[in-house]
């Protein structure tokens, strides 16, 4: 998930998430998919990914590295 500025955003918490909504900064098809996890989190999920599927082994990167390839969303 990308900023304003279009810089990846690599951590928020549920209710950042929120407010970035609210604020415009997420927008479009990106909605559902922060609102999921949000969702996620608030049933017992310690966190959740978005990662962009046409990055070429995004899962690999998310998971092997120490700054990741998407947008951890946790509980606030």
């Amino acid at each position: 998930m990308l900023d304003k500025d279009g810089k990846l955003i690599p951590e928020l918490t549920a209710e950042q998430a929120r407010q970035a909504i609210a604020d415009g900064v997420i927008t479009g098809g990106m909605i559902p998919k922060v609102e999921t996890c949000i969702e996620a989190v608030q049933a017992g999920a310690r966190a959740a990914v978005i990662i962009n599927g046409r990055t070429p082994h995004a899962c690999l990167l998310e998971l092997f590295t120490a700054s990741g390839s998407g947008t951890l969303i946790r509980a606030d």
